[in-house]
């Protein structure tokens, strides 16, 4: 895979997933433009290991109304166009009905639906028209199994998984006309930064236990999955959703 020339922009990319995808692409060439809320530290690190030149780093808060937008017009003010959205960045609140309070719950579900759905639609909406004046694009959502098998302690996760996996074929299906071309990458546990700081040594082991490999997935296995996706030769599996989650669930 090949992405020289290629401008691309990763939310939530100063970390895991982000910050493998935007390693993997700069490695091919690509610019890229790495988009952070708050970890400031952490972006200026991901950025200066980056191969290549020409990456730039963009803060924005993209759960806001208008920070999609204003992400999206900073990118193509500074790189001139957008070739590739990455729309990785997620959260993920604990609300277990049997434990939190009404608060609590409705609260995570307004949260989580911010940055997990309402922020991606904003950002595929932005992205495309920009893609449009261009002559088209990639878009590439990154989903999670527990769209599929569910989440008990986090419904609204799994609920705003699912829900971005159905916008993302709609998109699919209305943006083709324009050469705009949707993938989603849905990954299981993945051996990130904050798992290490957020997971118990039991809930470790259980997670190790669901996959026949042992193990959890590595940020780059799920990176791989997304420049497949945004590659030259993958345009006709637009609307497509990779599972990479080491056989751990397994859907028809």
């Amino acid at each position: 895979m090949d992405f020289s020339n290629k401008n691309v922009l990763i939310t939530g990319a100063s970390r895991g997933i982000g910050k493998a995808t935007a390693q993997a692409f700069a490695e091919k060439g690509a610019k890229v433009g790495l988009n952070y809320r708050s970890n400031e530290q952490a972006a200026q690190m991901t950025l200066m290991e980056l191969a290549g030149e020409g990456h730039h780093l963009l803060r924005q808060d993209i759960s806001e109304k208008t920070g999609p937008q204003e992400l999206i017009t900073n990118f193509v003010d500074h790189f001139g166009s957008l070739d590739i959205l990455v729309n990785n960045a997620g959260i993920s609140i604990f609300h277990d009905i049997e434990e939190v309070d009404f608060d609590h719950w409705t609260n995570a579900w307004v949260d989580t639906f911010k940055t997990n759905l309402f922020a991606v639609s904003n950002l595929c909406y932005w992205g495309a028209k920009a893609m449009m004046e261009t002559g088209g694009g990639k878009i590439v959502n990154v989903s999670s199994r527990g769209a599929f098998r569910g989440e008990p302690t986090k419904p609204a996760y799994g609920a705003s998984k699912a829900a971005l996996n159905s916008m993302s074929q709609s998109l699919a299906k209305k943006l083709a006309k324009h050469h705009i071309h949707i993938g989603v990458v849905a990954p299981g546990f993945t051996e990130t930064e904050m798992a290490a700081e957020t997971l118990t040594p039991v809930e470790r082991d259980h997670l190790l236990r669901e996959s026949p490999f042992q193990r959890m997935a590595q940020p780059k296995e799920v990176a791989h999955a997304i420049l497949f996706l945004a590659s030259e030769g993958a345009g006709y599996s637009s609307g497509t959703i990779i599972d990479v989650n080491g056989a751990s669930y397994l859907r028809s």
